[in-house]
């Protein structure tokens, strides 16, 4: 049966029609069939169902293409006899590794439950997650899974290898991801696919980066790439080579790999990352949080270099890293005229062409065939919406909490800022009495 969503001004990021003031989408079981002008769908499709937004914007959902669901619980965590973390190396070691070796499956359960449906709130619709619990590692990433399914979100995962706690803890991430990526073949899903993570060179060995690149086979990998200087000098130190050239060594540097971050790279190793045709992804709230610095992925883009936008778990809201995204660079090149065109093109252009990569049908588009992830947004625009300004709305008008309705592979899990078929109440009680008890554990 056909379902319309219309009487809304359609942003499609859709080449053919990228707007259209009265725009209608319709949908069969999880994939758009159409769209068009709410008439001509209503005309066309006389007996559907026809879901009135009232002038409210309808898109593509928004895809998160780095995220750390682990680090949820650490919101507002105050570490008794912490010390102060001047560098990012120190926030590693007195803030998150002490995290994820405290966490239990209550614990990332409730870590997903929440992060998830924070992102639902958001818009996002599709979530690559890089995921660490040293406290827990056999059986992480199928405990996720089992909540993404439940909330009826789409994701990727992955768990990161690390040399940091030994060999038997990175052995069993070298197993979990193994046995998770054979879970995600065999469910033949585009709800759900795998990856095989890596924390990043200055924690991994030369032998346990051999096991991954056995173990992986053709599986791409999730890496973070010479994000602190630190990661660069050990690399350098250890190995006489910069980061990328040694991981490209290994070959983990390829065209189904996210390379995440790649601040501290030179001209070298991007001519490697575009030879790979590898894909980079910003994560620019998180960097200036960290202060490790300003990612050159606008000399990666005009390169022709894959480059995406993620979160690294500092928020779930899209729409605020693209606003972050397009300021850091001004910023950091004095120069107010760039990011204009290069954020949202990360965002909405560039995520898309990732997802591309390893889901089988379009995703982050209105188009025919693609699958039918679509929200809805509360937006009474002050000054007229053309197909030449979209992008200075985004950046000015919208924040992901302006998202009423969330639709995720056909089937609605958020409708009038309602989450569907969950109890959110109870999930969050019970994460804050988890999260309670996991900081007197950390």
């Amino acid at each position: 049966m056909t379902h319309l969503i219309g009487n809304g001004i359609l942003i499609t990021r859709n080449a053919e029609l990228p707007l259209i003031g009265d725009g209608c989408v319709a949908i069969e079981g999880n994939t758009i069939v159409d769209f068009g002008t709410s008439a001509d769908m209503k005309r066309k499709y006389e007996s559907a169902a026809f879901d009135d937004v009232y002038g409210s914007l309808i898109m593509p959902g928004l895809i998160n293409t780095h995220g750390h669901i682990y680090s949820a619980l650490a919101r507002g965590m105050s570490l008794s006899g912490g010390k102060v973390s001047k560098n990012f190396t120190q926030i590693l070691e007195n803030l998150w590794w002490r995290v994820d070796r405290a966490l239990g499956i209550e614990e990332i359960k409730s870590s997903a439950y929440t992060t998830y449906l924070d992102g639902i709130r958001n818009g996002v619709t599709t979530v690559f997650d890089h995921h660490a619990s040293a406290g827990k590692v056999q059986g992480s990433l199928f405990t996720i899974a089992d909540v993404a399914k439940e909330i009826g979100v789409r994701t990727s995962l992955c768990y990161e290898v690390s040399d940091r706690d030994g060999q038997q803890i990175s052995d069993a991430g070298i197993a979990e991801n193994a046995d998770f990526i054979d879970y995600a073949k065999a469910q033949n899903s585009n709800m759900l696919k795998a990856m095989f993570g890596l924390h990043a060179s200055f924690t991994l060995s030369d032998e346990t980066l051999t096991k991954c690149a056995d173990a992986a086979g053709d599986t791409g990998f999730h890496v973070h790439v010479a994000e602190g200087i630190d990661d660069l000098n050990d690399c350098i130190a250890k190995h006489g080579k910069r980061v990328v050239q040694r991981l490209n060594d290994f070959g983990i540097i390829g065209n189904n790999t996210l390379s995440v971050h790649c601040i501290h790279i030179d001209e070298a190793e991007k001519d490697i990352l575009k030879q790979n045709d590898c894909i980079v992804v910003h994560n620019p709230e998180s960097n200036m949080g960290n202060a490790v610095g300003c990612s050159d992925v606008l000399g990666m883009m005009d390169k022709g270099i894959l480059v995406g936008l993620g979160t690294d778990g500092f928020t779930t809201d899209m729409l605020e890293s693209l606003k972050v995204a397009n300021l850091i660079h001004k910023h950091q090149q004095g120069d107010p005229s760039v990011g204009w065109a290069q954020a949202p093109q990360m965002l909405f252009e560039k995520n898309a062409k990732i997802c591309a990569r390893f889901f089988d049908k379009p995703l982050g588009i209105i188009d025919r065939g693609a699958l039918a992830d679509i929200i809805i947004i509360d937006y009474n625009a002050p000054t007229p919406i053309t197909q030449d300004n979209i992008d200075a709305h985004m950046l000015f008008g919208l924040m992901g909490r302006s998202v009423t309705s969330t639709m995720i592979n056909g089937k609605y899990v958020m409708r009038n800022r309602d989450i569907i078929d969950v109890d959110e109440s109870k999930i969050y009680a019970d994460s804050r009495q988890v999260a309670k008890e996991f900081w007197d554990k950390v």
